[in-house]
């Protein structure tokens, strides 16, 4: 297996490991499902370091590996640290929004790339990730004026597992 498409695997198992720990309707013990979420979104920092290793010239999509692997980063701070509930959200809020940041980046190079098939795998991918970041930021937000938005986070996290699967088959086609 390619270097690139093992880190891509490592990512889309996180997103959906995390991904099955914040769907409320699985009705999980919550620390299964805190553990899901740190497990999850400690291989997704590993697939992007990984990803981000592969390339051996600085471009914009390793720079956005770089930065979704610092937003990881952030998130498991904010699930295990033992601070008051404010900061964690706040830290969570953070390092969605770097992943999204990193998602984004990425898309900025696939979008200047010629337009093929491959390419429109990669751009879906990245899209969709950071859309789904986007919302669980959102969604962490409101959390944070006292509203409840779990469904909110688990369809951003159900969005981002979506778009990793996507960047997964667009580097194991590029590797066939």
């Amino acid at each position: 297996m390619e270097r690139e498409t093992f880190g891509a695997w490592v990512v889309a198992i996180g997103t959906t490991l995390a991904a099955l720990g914040n769907t409320p309707s699985l009705s999980l013990p919550s620390t299964l499902s805190k553990d899901l979420d740190v497990v999850g979104n400690v291989l997704q920092g590993t697939g992007s370091a990984f990803l981000a290793d592969t390339e051996d010239a600085f471009t914009l999509n390793k720079l956005g590996n770089m930065i979704q692997a610092t937003g990881n980063s952030t998130v498991v701070s904010g699930l295990l640290l033992p601070v008051e509930e404010q900061t964690r959200l706040s830290l969570l809020i953070k390092g969605n929004l770097l992943q999204a940041l990193g998602s984004g980046t990425s898309l900025a190079e696939a979008l200047s790339e010629e337009q093929t098939l491959l390419n429109l795998y990669i751009i879906y991918g990245d899209l969709l990730q950071m859309i789904g970041n986007s919302l669980q930021a959102l969604a962490e937000g409101k959390e944070l004026k006292g509203q409840n938005a779990q469904t909110l986070e688990s369809i951003g996290n159900w969005i981002q597992a979506i778009g990793s699967y996507f960047s997964l088959y667009a580097t194991q086609i590029n590797h066939h």
